[in-house]
């Protein structure tokens, strides 16, 4: 049995596949991209299991989060989304998912990608910061007070922290975890 980062429930089989097959791999893809943040925004106040327990019903209830039908919801999908018990049902983060979607097809136009932007924060390279000792850095406050200035909404530096370890610009693998890899190290051989 391999070692893992702490943090995973191992009684959770999604859990598990989705720390070993996609936390912390660097992402560049939009869609992606997209669909993690809008995820994580959902996080605010409860566990990232939760939510990623509720992903398949997330991506029915979004469209498969096609951000062209996302920008265009109204008061009509307002109200579906809060009926829909397979999603977390909160007004508010409902509300923000639409104004963030909006607000991240405003960057992808300024910027060509939403890519381009995100990772500009650290010059296209992965940061290395250990999971278990930090709920935020200097990077996830800057990018939280970017994203907060253009009109995000549950966007505060800990949901970004959480945000960039998921898409891999901060690698938060234990260096116990067989997924750890010291990117330092790497760059300077």
């Amino acid at each position: 049995m391999c070692s893992r980062c702490s943090w995973v429930n191992l009684k959770n089989e999604m859990y598990v596949k989705y720390h070993d097959e996609e936390w912390g791999i660097p992402k560049h893809d939009d869609h992606e991209l997209y669909e993690l943040l809008i995820l994580e925004s959902f996080q605010a106040g409860l566990s990232w299991e939760c939510v990623l327990n509720k992903r398949d019903s997330f991506r029915h209830a979004y469209d498969n989060f096609d951000i062209e039908k996302v920008i265009k919801y109204d008061e009509k999908d307002i109200s579906r989304l809060l009926s829909d018990t397979g999603i977390i049902r909160n007004r508010l983060k409902i509300q923000a998912s639409i104004r963030n979607s909006i607000v991240f097809k405003e960057i992808q136009q300024e910027f060509d990608s939403f890519d381009s932007y995100i990772w500009g924060f650290s010059n296209g390279k992965v940061v290395d910061e250990d999971c278990m000792k930090f709920t935020h850095s200097d990077l996830s406050d800057k990018i939280s007070a970017d994203l907060q200035h253009r009109g995000m909404k549950y966007v505060g530096t800990t949901i970004i922290y959480s945000y960039l370890q998921a898409i891999g610009i901060i690698n938060g693998h234990s260096s116990k975890c067989f997924k750890f890899v010291n990117h330092n190290a790497l760059t300077k051989r």
